[in-house]
This record gives structure tokens, C-alpha cells and sequence, in this order.
């Protein structure tokens, strides 16, 4: 019986760190991820640079970690999930795109412009999770609309077509790493070097 509840455990896991959503399926289909060529530090300043995010965690932290993400991907819910054990050890840049201009564009607004994105986000997500659709937010403006779509053209840009999206500094090595898909959190600091 061991056997079978570990096997299947490590299967469930297995499945959740090659999940990810992408533009051309529904947010609740499991994909593998594209792989990204190599994270190169020109990616990794390129989105330092142009991504337009919300920051969570150690704001002293010199190690940022950018996760551009969907508010209507389930897998990207799960990924904010396993980084809330990691909050005071790294600095989170949620960047927000949109693939689904319906629900996922203002939702992307309202989580940018959140007063406390940190608990609006936790919110929207277990929301989400829950199979609630996440957090209702209002017809967003013109020029809020154009940072979504600036972030959502900055994933394209990467060559990536699958969120969420990791990019950081690996703290032990320097290197720079991506990740697509959920991910645990003992795998997500292994991947950030904090573990």
C-alpha cells in the first residue's frame, strides 16, 4: 500500500511541474511546457527592464524572480501557491499578461493596481482554484490595457507560449534559469538556489 500511495504521489507531482496553460488551449488543460531555448541574461533584463508587475516577498532580497503569469491559469495558481513558503527568502515579480482578453485582462489590471497585491492575489487565486473564475474586476482603461498586452508581447518575445513562466538568478551559481509550468516549492528553490 506504501508503494502505491508514494507512486502515486510522485506521479501527481510529476504531472503538476509540466503543467502550464497556453494561448492556444483552455487555462484548464494540461500541457507540457515549451522549453526555452537557454535563459540568457538579455532575457533576464529584457523583463527587469519592460515587464510591469506586482513585487511580493523580501523586498530587501537582491535575488528577483519574475513570473509572468495568467490570472485565469489554474497552473499558474498552484505556482503561487508553492512560492508563499519562499516570501521571505526572495523578492516575486508577478508580471500579468493576457491570453483571454475577456476574464484574464482585467483581472490582470485589478491584480497590478491592487492596494495589497499580495492578499488580492492570494484571494483571486484560491478563488480560482476553488472554480469561482477568481476576483470580479472592472473594464479596464485604455492604457492599462496596453501594459497587459506590452507584458503578454514580452512573453511572446522570449519565445515562450506557456505560462506561468519563471526567469531569475540561480542565488548559488549566478546562473540564470527559467522554468515553465507549476512546480513544487522544495523544486522552485532548488530551481532559485535557496533550497
Amino acid at each position: 500500500m506504501k508503494t502505491t500511495t508514494l507512486t502515486l504521489s510522485l506521479i501527481a507531482a510529476l504531472a503538476l511541474s509540466v503543467a502550464s496553460c497556453s494561448k492556444q488551449e483552455t487555462p484548464a488543460a494540461d500541457t507540457t511546457p515549451s522549453a526555452v531555448t537557454s535563459p540568457t541574461l538579455s532575457n533576464y533584463d529584457t523583463v527587469a527592464a519592460s515587464g510591469k508587475g506586482f513585487t511580493v516577498g523580501s523586498m530587501m532580497s537582491a535575488q528577483a524572480v519574475y513570473v509572468l503569469f495568467d490570472p485565469q491559469c489554474p497552473h499558474c495558481g498552484h505556482l503561487w501557491q508553492a512560492s508563499q513558503p519562499l516570501l521571505s527568502k526572495v523578492k516575486f515579480i508577478w508580471i500579468p499578461i493576457a491570453f483571454n482578453q475577456g476574464k484574464s485582462l482585467p483581472q490582470a489590471v485589478a491584480l497590478m493596481n491592487a492596494s495589497n497585491p499580495q492578499d488580492t492575489m492570494s484571494a483571486h487565486e484560491a478563488s480560482l482554484l476553488a472554480g469561482t473564475g477568481g476576483l470580479s474586476a472592472p473594464s479596464p482603461s485604455d492604457d492599462q490595457v496596453s501594459i497587459i498586452k506590452a507584458n503578454t508581447q514580452l512573453l511572446t518575445q522570449l519565445g515562450v507560449d506557456s505560462v506561468p513562466f519563471v526567469l531569475a538568478k540561480n542565488r548559488r551559481t549566478g546562473e540564470i534559469v527559467s522554468h515553465n509550468g507549476a512546480m513544487e516549492t522544495a523544486a522552485l528553490a532548488q530551481l532559485l538556489g535557496v533550497d
